[in-house]
């Protein structure tokens, strides 16, 4: 079974940046890599997801323009660099990977095997 791993979370303030990273435990370019938020009393979203096969990226309208979704070859993560942050943008974040190859977007239900989160705590 793939193990997802996250790091990269913390506190910051309104504007301010941080990076994500993603270690998956079995490497397959034909899956989905997503990044999936919760915030309290929110629903699940998937932020942004990565095709890495062929570079393919989605992103949700909330963090349009401001997060980006990439692999670090040299790290052999999966990452979500993340600016300009907003309070609306705190949440644990989840790494996470398709269920099907192939099949990649920002439906939640293409996911399958998820992290155990990283706590993202955007001040005002």
């Amino acid at each position: 079974q793939v193990q997802l791993v996250e790091s990269g979370g913390g506190s910051v303030q309104a504007g301010g940046s941080l990076r994500l990273s993603c270690t998956v435990s079995e490497y397959d370019p034909y899956y989905c890599m997503g990044w999936i938020r919760q915030g309290d009393g929110k629903e699940r979203e998937v932020v942004a997801s990565f095709y890495p096969y062929n570079g393919d990226t989605y992103y949700a309208d909330s963090v349009k323009g401001r997060f980006t979704i990439s692999r670090d070859n040299a790290k052999q993560t999966f990452d979500l660099e993340m600016n300009n942050l907003e309070p609306e943008d705190t949440a644990m974040y989840y790494c996470a990977r398709g269920r099907k190859r192939g099949h990649c977007g920002l439906p939640i239900h293409i996911f399958n095997s998820w992290g155990q989160g990283t706590q993202v705590t955007v001040s005002s």
